[in-house]
């Protein structure tokens, strides 16, 4: 009990503001509507999330995923932008799922922050909301942190959970892929979420105007540009033509990524002439001095997502990608793994 002479303590005092927190869920709510897929039950608002499995599945498996921005974060805070992060954070989650064939079904988020500030959190979950859009998927629900002291002002996290659902006799797991396939590469929209504490260290190096004209555009823009989602287009894809496998590039780049769907006994070798180097990577390559090895092991290079189909195949995958919007490349082939042959080649 407090005595006569001390203040009555109050958790605004301490830092948090709970009005803050129920505004930002009022918020968001018309954006979180917009998401909503006839398989949940409900939504936003309660202590957890109700989705039922559709019953075009006869034997549904449930695929999660889980990812966050990383230090492209430090980026938007330095500029103040925070409308396109939310996107990376549902891309990073619901193209890993998608990897394995699964339809992406809900998702949620996790925002922590030392103090809430209405008008960023609202512009970040209404990304979350338009990244969950782009991919079909609900969101479902989330959780906001004010948590005093934990954070430099100004400053959040961010963290992402994706489920989705896949046939059982439909998943993607790579055991089909065979000498002789063909590897086709979807188009990134840029660095995506991955590298950028060696994109920032070549900022802090090179100095440069972020504001100025790179290539018709703001380098900003360019920098936080959001993380391309793959999942309408290759889904329909998987309805026509049997992909064998599917690698997300993410952290580890081309050479780390690719070898997660390859089965033993085989490698990928990619030619890096058979798809255009965006002109962002040459600007990071040249500034930072980085050599070709690492660039292939750091950055996606233009390639956000491969894929493995038949040979055979090949040439109707990449037309009906086209058609879907998507520029994609015949970027090489999978050959027998030779004794001591790296899984992924770039030549």
């Amino acid at each position: 009990m407090s005595t006569p002479t001390e203040k009555s303590l109050s958790y605004r005092d301490a830092g948090v503001d709970i009005d803050a927190g129920d505004a930002l869920i009022e918020a968001i709510k018309p954006y979180a509507k917009r998401t909503i897929r006839p398989e949940v039950l409900a939504g936003i608002g309660g202590f957890g999330a109700l989705v039922e499995i559709s019953k075009k599945y006869r034997e549904p498996v449930l695929v999660a995923g889980t990812d966050g921005v990383g230090t492209k974060l430090k980026l938007a805070f330095r500029l103040n932008r925070h409308d396109s992060v939310g996107i990376d954070l549902v891309a990073m989650s619901v193209n890993d799922v998608l990897v394995q064939g699964a339809e992406p079904l809900f998702f949620l988020d996790y925002f922590a922050c030392g103090k809430l500030d209405l008008a960023s959190a609202t512009d970040v979950i209404k990304g979350v909301a338009r990244g969950c859009e782009i991919a079909g998927c609900a969101l479902i629900g989330g959780e906001t942190a004010e948590m005093p002291g934990m954070y430099p002002a100004g400053e959040y996290d961010l963290a992402g959970f994706a489920v989705g659902v896949v046939e059982k006799s439909a998943i993607i797991d790579g055991s089909a892929i065979a000498a002789g396939d063909a590897v086709l590469g979807l188009a990134s929209s840029g660095a995506h979420s991955n590298g950028y504490s060696l994109i920032r260290a070549i900022i802090e190096r090179a100095k440069p105007d972020l504001q100025a004209d790179f290539h018709g555009r703001p380098l900003a823009d360019v920098l936080l540009e959001p993380t391309r989602i793959y999942v309408k287009p290759l889904l329909a894809l998987m309805r026509t033509i049997k992909v064998k496998g599917l690698a997300h590039i993410t952290g580890g780049g081309l050479v780390e990524n690719i070898p997660r769907a390859l089965p033993e006994g085989v490698s990928a070798v990619l030619q890096k002439s058979a798809w255009p180097m965006p002109p962002l990577f040459d600007w990071l390559q040249q500034h930072g001095g980085v050599a070709d090895a690492e660039m292939h092991r750091v950055f996606n290079c233009g390639i956000g997502m491969a894929l493995v189909v038949a040979e055979a195949d090949a040439a109707t995958a990449l037309r009906m990608l086209a058609g879907a919007g998507e520029s994609a490349y015949r970027i090489g082939r999978i050959e027998a793994q030779a004794v001591g042959q790296a899984r992924t080649i770039v030549v």
